[in-house]
């Protein structure tokens, strides 16, 4: 859970549906408040406006890459603690550096095992959910 024991937020920018509903499966799964959208264009808009904890972010997006929506995100002040974890089905070496240099906090291959997945989100938004269950010290 995120401080105030709300569930952490998380925007899924995806434009395959069914790598979607696999993510809206695991993010349902885990607990967090999440919501989709499908296009670039529409990304900063709403992580603006939503404000969310992580931005699952694909790189090959329509109108609008994955890199320039991170390289746009973490130009703004206000967003400084917003996390992105990159996506993408080209997950060479290079396309690892670029994101990360841009300002990604993490970044995984497609296709990704979904408890690869998890294991990142949990740690980019600092092990909680369901992890949290099993600290009670």
């Amino acid at each position: 859970m995120a401080d105030g024991g709300k569930p952490h937020s998380v925007l899924i920018v995806e434009d395959e549906d069914n790598i979607a509903i696999a993510l809206d499966y695991l993010m349902t799964r885990e607990g967090y408040a999440h919501e989709r959208i499908a296009s670039g264009a529409e990304a900063m808009t709403k992580i603006r406006a939503m404000h969310p904890d992580l931005v699952l972010l694909d790189v090959m997006l329509p109108e609008v890459s994955g890199y320039e929506i991170c390289q746009e995100v973490r130009m703004d002040r206000a967003l400084d603690d917003v996390k992105i974890l990159m996506m993408t089905a080209r997950g060479s070496a290079v396309e690892r550096r670029k994101g990360l240099a841009l300002g990604a906090d993490g970044f995984i291959a497609k296709p990704f095992e979904l408890k690869e997945l998890r294991t990142e989100v949990r740690r980019l938004l600092g092990g909680e959910a369901s992890a949290a269950e099993g600290a009670g010290s």
